[in-house]
C-alpha cells in the first residue's frame, strides 16, 4: 500500500518507492548516463549489499554527497556507505590500473575499502593495456575509406578496451581472468602465449590504419601488473557464493547495471553499443544470481534523452534547445568529458526497453533540467514514408529512418529542486510523469529535482 502523507517521514525509501520484499536491480532505460548513481546511492542505506554486474571502466557514476562529489567508473556505489558488501561480478571486466587508483583516491577522502567491504569475482576478466591499443586501432580502422569509397562514422568507443577485453572472453585462448592475478608465474607462461598473437593483430592494424605501435613485451607486462595485482588480490572471492549467501541470511542485494538497456549487446542499437548484457538480464549472467530472485527492476530515465558516439537518435534536437538542456544538464560524459547529444524524451524505445528489461517501477531524473521551457514534448510513435511503424527498430539503419510523432505537453517553472514528494511538483510537472508512467505502464515512483541525495521528489 503506498506510503501516506502522514507517515511519510517515518517511513523508509524502499516502502515510499512501493518496493517489493527482496533484491532490486537498478538498470538505465536509454543510452546510459541517466543518473543510476544517485538511485544507488540513495537505495544503498536500506541494502545489504551492493553488486556491480556488467561493463567496465568506460561506464562512470557520479554521486553527490553533502558537498563532496564522487566519480566511480568502477567501484559500485555502495561503497560510499560504511559496512556495506560491495561486489564487483564475474560480469564486470576489471581495469586493475583504474580499479587500484579509485581504491587510492577513494581511501585519500577517508573511505573505508579493505577485503571485508569489497569483493571482486575470481572470474571476471581483466582489461589490459593491449585491450585499448587494440581499441583505438580497431576504431580506426573501421572509419577508413573502403573498396566501395564510403567513409562511416565510427563505433563511438570509449577506448577503455572493454570491447577487445570481452571478445577474449569469448575467444578464451587469450582471456585473462582476476584469478590469474593470484598465480604470477603461471601467468607469466600464459602471457608469453598470449603476447605474440596480440603483437600480430596490432602490428596487421597499424599496417592498415598506417598508424605505429611499439610490440608488447610480456615480462614487462608482467612487471607491470604486479603492483597491482598485490593491491587487488586480497579482494579476491567467489562472489557468486557470497551473494547467495547473503540472500540465504534474508539480506537485501542491490544489483547495479553500468551503461544502459539501448547500449546491450543483444538488445541494443546494434552495431552501436557496449560489449555486454547491460539490461537487466544481465544481473543474472554477471553475478550468478538467478532472476527468480529478483523482485525489484527499477528502470532509471532521464526526463529527456542523451546518446554519446555514434548512431541514430530519432529525437536529437541540434538547436537552442538541445544546447540548453546540454548546459542545464551539464550534459558532458563522465569517464571521457564528452558532449552529449541531447533531444526530446523517446517514449516508443523506452516501452521496448521497460519490457526488455521488466521494469517493475521507474524513476526520471533530471526533471529540473526542463524547469522553464515553455512546452514540453514526447516521442509517442515513429513513423516511415508517412505510415505509422509498430515496435522498435531491430538495426540503426532502420532507426535512422524513422520520424518521431510528438504529444506537446505544457512546461512547468522552477525551481523544483526543493520538493521532497511528487504531490509538491507542479502541476504541469505532475502531468509529464503521469503521462510517461501511463505511456509505458510502469509507476514513477522518483523524480530527481537536484543532484543531490536530498533532491528528490518520492511519490
Amino acid at each position: 500500500m503506498p506510503t501516506t502523507a502522514s507517515n511519510t517521514e517515518s517511513a523508509t525509501l524502499i516502502e515510499r518507492m512501493g518496493l517489493k520484499p527482496g533484491h532490486a536491480t537498478i538498470v538505465g532505460l536509454q543510452w546510459g548516463d541517466e543518473g543510476k548513481g544517485k538511485v544507488v546511492d540513495m537505495l544503498a542505506a536500506e541494502f545489504d549489499a551492493v553488486a556491480r554486474y556488467n561493463g567496465g571502466a568506460n561506464a562512470g557514476h557520479t554521486v553527490v554527497v553533502g558537498d563532496e562529489k564522487y566519480a566511480l567508473h568502477l567501484m559500485p556505489s555502495g561503497i560510499l556507505y560504511p559496512g556495506k558488501v560491495n561486489v564487483l561480478g564475474n560480469g564486470v571486466v576489471i581495469d586493475p590500473e583504474q580499479l587500484v587508483k579509485e581504491i587510492t583516491g577513494l581511501r585519500e577522502r577517508g573511505l573505508t575499502i579493505d577485503p571485508a567491504t569489497l569483493f571482486i569475482s575470481s572470474r571476471a576478466h581483466v582489461v589490459l593495456p593491449y585491450h585499448k591499443t587494440q581499441d583505438r586501432l580497431q576504431e580506426a580502422a573501421y572509419t577508413m575509406p573502403n573498396a566501395l569509397d564510403q567513409v562511416v562514422e565510427g563505433i563511438g568507443t570509449t577506448g577503455r578496451g572493454i570491447g577487445p577485453c570481452y571478445a577474449d572472453k569469448a575467444l578464451r585462448s587469450t582471456a585473462v581472468r582476476m584469478a590469474d592475478l593470484a598465480d604470477l608465474e603461471s601467468l607469466r607462461h600464459q602471457l608469453h602465449r598470449i603476447v605474440p598473437i596480440k603483437n600480430a593483430t596490432l602490428k596487421a592494424l597499424c599496417e592498415y590504419t598506417g598508424e605505429t605501435h611499439e610490440p608488447i613485451n610480456a615480462d614487462a607486462l608482467l612487471d607491470w601488473i604486479k603492483p597491482l595485482a598485490d593491491i587487488l588480490v586480497p579482494h579476491l572471492a567467489d562472489t557468486a557464493g557470497l551473494l547467495h549467501k547473503v540472500g540465504d541470511e534474508d539480506k537485501r542485494i542491490l544489483f547495479e547495471g553500468a551503461n544502459a538497456t539501448l547500449l546491450d549487446i543483444d538488445h541494443g542499437t546494434y552495431p552501436y553499443v557496449t560489449s555486454s548484457n547491460c539490461s537487466s538480464l544481465g544481473a543474472h549472467t554477471g553475478t550468478g544470481v538467478p532472476g527468480h530472485a529478483v523482485g525489484n527492476v527499477i528502470g532509471i530515465v532521464k526526463a529527456y534523452q542523451t546518446r554519446v558516439g555514434g548512431g541514430p537518435m530519432p529525437t536529437e534536437l541540434n538547436d537552442a534547445t538541445g544546447d540548453r538542456i546540454r548546459e542545464v544538464g551539464r550534459e558532458f560524459g563522465t569517464t571521457t568529458g564528452r558532449p552529449r547529444r541531447c533531444g526530446w524524451i523517446d517514449l516508443v524505445a523506452l516501452r521496448y526497453t521497460a519490457r526488455v528489461s521488466g521494469a517493475t517501477a521507474v524513476c526520471v531524473m533530471l526533471l529540473d533540467v526542463l524547469a522553464d521551457l515553455p512546452e514540453l514534448k514526447l516521442c509517442t510513435g515513429y513513423r516511415v514514408d508517412g505510415k505509422a511503424y509498430d515496435g522498435y527498430p531491430a538495426t540503426s539503419e532502420e532507426l535512422a529512418k524513422v520520424e518521431p510523432v510528438y504529444e506537446t505537453l505544457p512546461g512547468f517553472a522552477g525551481p523544483v529542486d526543493g520538493c521532497k514528494s511528487i504531490a509538491e511538483l507542479p502541476e504541469s510537472a505532475r502531468a509529464y510523469l503521469d503521462f510517461i508512467a501511463d505511456y509505458l505502464g510502469v509507476p514513477v515512483v522518483l523524480a530527481s529535482v537536484g543532484p543531490k541525495r536530498d533532491q528528490s521528489a518520492v511519490r
